[in-house]
């Protein structure tokens, strides 16, 4: 295939897999006493997964997030990148397939986002990590919430060993938690709430485990409540002194949020 894959051919792809798998994806995601969540394999041609791996940029043409919290270097600016990468992306905003999403989770009014607030492309490499956290509650204007996390893993042969792989706190951080494979070729749905405390492992790999991101929002919460709060950041389970730190950081940039809540804009969006 010649590099014009298109975001529809990409759509028609994702639509006829998500259709196929629809029944065992709704009940998978409706399973009680864990953080809701549901994930389907083989999503794309192999041939053109390896295409989208292939078009990520190197590290330095991505920006570096390196601080306790987190280690990872994403891409939000993708008209600096192979248009490849902005065909994947924004095939999961394609409407048929934000519809049968919201079929899939129980959740109306799915909005997609054209300005990919805190997602777009990742790229992991050895070291890198993400602590347990919650995601940002709302998007980059602050008028609708972040509900679902849609997260395509397109390295090939990343084994569940080498890390990277997704951890979902069902029970809390004093518990042990779930890992979702970071495979090729899966895609993950997740709900993003108040509660759904989310990490990835540390990589102790010599290889790049990269990622395509999309968040969808909604007027209503995903528990119909209302709540607003920065990214929050936690310690793991052994981590107590960090865990002390994070937590006072989250607590810090969420009073400074609430008061100028419309004079801060975090730059991690995408400017068309």
């Amino acid at each position: 295939m010649l590099h014009t894959a298109s975001r529809n051919y990409y759509a028609e792809q994702i639509l006829n897999k998500l259709e196929y798998s629809k029944s065992v994806l709704k009940d998978d995601f409706a399973k009680e006493h864990q953080i809701k969540s549901c994930y389907i394999d083989n999503l794309l041609d192999v041939n053109d997964v390896l295409e989208i791996y292939n078009a990520f940029p190197e590290k330095e043409n991505l920006l570096p997030l390196k601080d306790l919290r987190e280690h990872k270097y994403v891409g939000i600016q993708l008209n600096k990148y192979n248009p490849i990468l902005e065909e994947i992306i924004y095939a999961f905003q394609d409407a048929r397939i934000v519809n049968l999403i919201a079929e899939i989770t129980g959740f109306e009014q799915l909005i997609p986002d054209e300005y990919l607030y805190a997602g777009g492309v990742s790229l992991m490499e050895h070291g890198c990590f993400l602590n347990p956290h919650l995601d940002n509650s709302h998007d980059k204007d602050i008028s609708n919430y972040r509900v679902l996390n849609l997260l395509y893993y397109v390295t090939p042969n990343w084994s569940e060993n080498y890390g990277g792989n997704l951890e979902l706190w069902d029970q809390g951080l004093k518990n042990p938690c779930r890992t979702i494979h970071s495979k090729f070729n899966r895609l993950v749905i997740m709900v993003t709430n108040k509660t759904s405390w989310h990490s990835v492992s540390p990589i102790n790999h010599h290889g790049r485990r990269c990622c395509v991101s999309n968040y969808y929002f909604s007027p209503k919460s995903a528990d119909q409540q209302k709540y607003y709060h920065v990214t929050s950041f936690r310690g793991r389970p052994e981590q107590n002194l960090r865990d002390l730190v994070l937590r006072g950081d989250a607590s810090l940039r969420n009073i400074v949020r609430k008061i100028f809540k419309h004079g801060i804009k975090k730059p991690h969006f995408y400017k068309k």
